[in-house]
């Protein structure tokens, strides 16, 4: 067989699995959603079928629903809803996902219920929205059936069947029209629909939770009053602007004793000391929990250690993308401290951790891929 053979050749699966039907969970305009039991795995997922209620306009129905299909088939994230599968039929126009089944309520019955983490919901719902915006994902269809909270807390963000992955300054013209239910920003009178007008709805939405649950203990009023202005030149603009407007002065009033606060600077100090120069591509690891276990996982490689043998393993932990590193010490002690506060401290405190850690970084002098730098160890 000749290789370009081999690499054309289908690989069938021919073994077919089959689920459990639980329930109906409901039907929208572009699809019929049912809950399904993997009775070998004992776990729950949730089908998506292609069903629309108008048959006028199905082909282009479709065509959405392979949008939504692309677009979550490529993100993951805490605070988003996961595909697990697919199962495309084009020549029928039909077509199913499978994906991660959510337990829980709309966000807006969680805080009637549980108003004392109105905070951590905020933050979560900023954290996945922020996600999407840095993978350019508009969501397109923001309100409180979309915003599901589990029984731990856990804030999903669901239904991207109005969703668009954005590639060029037209992706941001206003091409759908659904009943909002709150008043519309100026710019949808010129037919514009970008990342500030998430963050207005985002605002809008948990405005009116706070304000019909009468929720007096909510820490970012004056956050989200910039995200509810009407004016988009007025409102706060991205939702990674947000993140940084919350954290950047937080670090001492939230408080850090002086412990927490010395472990960190001895982290954060070693760390920018081993990193000389970040490509201007490269992103940070913005989960944190990811942070925290790929820290654990190359701790264990080099606990017995005085100094960590290749330093490049606790910065992949923080960098994502090509940066140059030196082989200066990296304290093996600040590494073990470190992931012990880590592991001791609320999630709000860790989000600033991380926020600052970033802000460390940012201070690093950047580069573009195509310089030759010589200097240092490229990774």
């Amino acid at each position: 067989m000749e290789k370009s053979e081999a690499q054309n050749e289908v690989i069938q699966f021919l073994r077919r699995r089959d689920y459990v039907f639980v329930k109906e969970l409901g039907q929208g305009a572009c699809g019929r959603t049912v809950l399904l039991l993997d009775d070998q795995i004992r776990e729950y997922f949730v089908c998506k079928k292609f069903t629309p209620y108008s048959e006028s306009n199905r082909e282009e129905l479709f065509a959405n629903f392979v949008r939504e299909t692309k677009i979550l088939h490529r993100v993951y994230h805490n605070n988003v809803v996961r595909v697990f599968n697919y199962y495309l039929y084009p020549d029928k126009l039909t077509g199913f996902i499978l994906m991660e089944f959510v337990d829980g309520l709309e966000v807006g019955d969680y805080l009637t219920k549980q108003p004392e983490m109105i905070n951590e919901v905020f933050l979560q719902s900023v954290n996945g929205f922020r996600y999407l915006e840095e993978n350019n994902i508009l969501h397109r269809d923001i309100r409180q059936g979309n915003l599901i909270v589990r029984e731990d807390g856990t804030v999903k963000i669901i239904d991207f069947g109005f969703g668009k992955q954005v590639q060029d300054s037209k992706d941001f013209d206003k091409s759908v029209s659904l009943n909002w239910w709150c008043e519309l920003p100026s710019e949808f009178s010129e037919q514009v629909y970008n990342f500030t007008t998430e963050v207005y709805f985002v605002g809008k939405l948990f405005e009116r939770i706070i304000r019909e649950n009468e929720i007096d203990n909510f820490k970012y009023k004056s956050m989200l009053n910039k995200m509810c202005e009407h004016e988009p030149s007025n409102r706060i603009q991205r939702f990674a602007e947000i993140t940084k407007g919350i954290q950047s002065d937080m670090f001492f009033e939230i408080g850090f004793n002086d412990q927490e606060m010395a472990c960190y600077r001895r982290f954060a100090d070693s760390l920018e000391q081993q990193i000389t120069k970040i490509e201007n591509q490269a992103k940070y690891v913005e989960d944190i929990d990811r942070v925290q276990a790929m820290l654990e996982k190359a701790y264990r490689s080099f606990m017995l250690e005085e100094i960590v043998p290749d330093s490049a393993s606790v910065t992949r932990c923080v960098v994502s993308g090509p940066y140059y590193y030196n082989k200066k010490g990296f304290p093996v002690e600040d590494v073990r401290d470190f992931l012990q506060m880590l592991k001791s401290v609320a999630p709000e405190k860790k989000r600033i951790i991380l926020s600052n850690l970033h802000t460390r970084l940012d201070a690093i002098a950047r580069y573009d891929i195509e310089e030759d730098v010589t200097d240092d160890i490229p990774f």
